[in-house]
């Protein structure tokens, strides 16, 4: 099935024409006779949109939307109303309540499924979205931040820049946002030449092969990753179902048949930059979210859940390229003695300053991880044994030639660091013949770490000895 649709209905023989309609184009269908009915289904079946009625029994279509934007798990549940006659109030009323559209009866059924999957696509796109945000906040990660909201800028498309102009006049004391105005011809050029606008508002002229030029434009604009995102509204002058109904499929956010309606077309506008907004703020938190769980909170380094699988990437790569790296386990000396003598504030003040000087000691391509208190990894992409040398005697040096300057420490104190070597497989200089593992090189590595702590730590040890460490 291609998605769950809700029809609600008072009139049973209404409900049953929509939903052969639906069903026939794979749609699985739940009825209900009353805003009170459709409340209930949407909370049991969990539809992916609501089709329904203006006039239900016990309400209107503006009253069930209300119901479900006081619901955070509903308040994104797209809706589409049908309304028995025009009502320009109602109509209205309905969009600015948070309906995604209305459509007059007759129903045109091919523009009608074209708005349904526009109207599933995008719920989808969206519950992605909140469905990531749900596990980052449910892993305890922190809020995005919010932003000061500027004003939208709204860049207007069309072939008659007086009409244009007029519309940017209409539209002015309606909307609060920044306009421009631009002809078709030279639409692509302007948008890819500085900050693209947070909305279009594409007029599809009469011309037949200009609304061709505008149809390719929208797929143009959904090509482009400087135009991919920007809220995209089409508006036709004539209900010309076909065009708008392309116009749905090849990208456009929403289409507005009938001609310019300057308080219809701000109302649609602040509801698609509101969506928009919405989606931008949960890519945001997801980003966040995911920079949160493989960044160290402390050092800003990766961790170890980040560092893992990109050192088995490192593996499938050498084997494929036969190109050999190394990895580096480095723990830094005495570091109990940092927080006993002078605090956990002052450990993590040296943790944070290691930090720093790990990302100045090693090359640009190299990894740095911090897997333990006070134990990180390194991993050197493309490195043969020489290099990986040079990089770790610089790593040691970094540490121990210059004192830390600490909270709680009358003086700098001077501060080591131990480090274990291990080159990959693909290296000329080991040749196991066995299938190499993320464990078994950060073992040899972590052997090589021993035996530096055992040859009085300070220094970079390649050794592949059984040694423990010393304490």
């Amino acid at each position: 099935m291609q998605g769950k649709i809700l029809i609600v209905d008072g009139i049973s023989t209404n409900r049953i024409v929509l939903k052969v309609k639906l069903s026939a184009a794979f749609y699985h269908v739940v009825q209900a006779g009353s805003l009170a009915q459709a409340l209930e289904l949407v909370e049991d079946q969990k539809p992916d949109m609501i089709l329904t009625a203006m006039n239900l029994p016990d309400g209107t279509a503006a009253e069930l939307c209300a119901h479900l934007r006081e619901n955070s798990k509903t308040a994104a549940l797209p809706v589409l109303a049908i309304a028995s006659s025009a009502n320009l109030q109602g109509r209205l009323d309905t969009l600015h309540a948070g309906a995604f559209d209305v459509m007059n009866k007759p129903v045109n059924e091919t523009l009608l499924l074209g708005r349904v999957r526009n109207m599933i696509r995008a719920q989808r796109t969206f519950a992605q979205w909140q469905m990531r945000d749900d596990t980052r906040c449910a892993l305890g990660l922190s809020e995005a931040p919010s932003e000061f909201q500027r004003p939208a800028t709204v860049s207007l498309i069309g072939t008659e820049l007086g009409m244009l102009r007029g519309w940017v006049r209409e539209l002015l004391p309606r909307m609060r946002a920044k306009y421009s105005v631009t002809l078709l011809g030279d639409a692509m050029a302007a948008l890819n030449a500085d900050t693209p606008p947070d909305a279009i508002v594409l007029a599809l002229p009469d011309n037949a092969v200009q609304s061709d030029t505008c149809l390719r434009l929208i797929s143009a604009l959904r090509a482009s990753a400087q135009t991919q995102d920007v809220a995209l509204l089409v508006l036709q002058k004539t209900e010309e179902s076909i065009v708008a109904t392309a116009a749905l499929d090849m990208g456009a956010d929403d289409v507005m048949t009938g001609g310019f309606y300057g308080p219809e077309l701000a109302l649609r506008l602040d509801v698609l930059l509101k969506r928009k907004r919405q989606a931008a703020q949960l890519l945001q938190s997801v980003r966040m979210g995911l920079r949160e769980a493989v960044n160290d909170p402390l050092t800003g380094l990766y961790n170890r859940r980040y560092a893992m699988p990109f050192i088995a990437n490192l593996i499938e790569r050498s084997a494929t390229n036969q190109t050999s790296f190394a990895v580096i386990v480095a723990d830094m000396d005495h570091f109990k003695r940092i927080n006993d003598l002078y605090g956990h504030a002052s450990g993590d003040a040296v943790l944070v300053e290691t930090a720093r000087r790990l990302r100045d000691a090693v090359r640009n391509s190299d990894v740095i991880s911090r897997i333990g208190g006070e134990e990180f990894l390194i991993a050197l992409p493309a490195a043969d044994v020489t290099t990986a040398r040079t990089v770790a005697h610089r790593i040691c040096q970094a540490i121990g030639s210059t004192p830390f300057v600490i909270p709680g420490a009358a003086e700098p104190v001077q501060i080591t660091i131990s480090l274990g070597l291990a080159m990959s497989a693909a290296s000329k200089h080991i040749n196991t013949g066995r299938a190499e593992t993320v464990d078994s090189l950060l073992d040899h590595a972590d052997k090589a770490l021993y035996a530096a702590k055992l040859q009085g730590r300070n220094r970079v040890n390649f050794s592949l000895t059984q040694a423990s460490p010393a304490a």
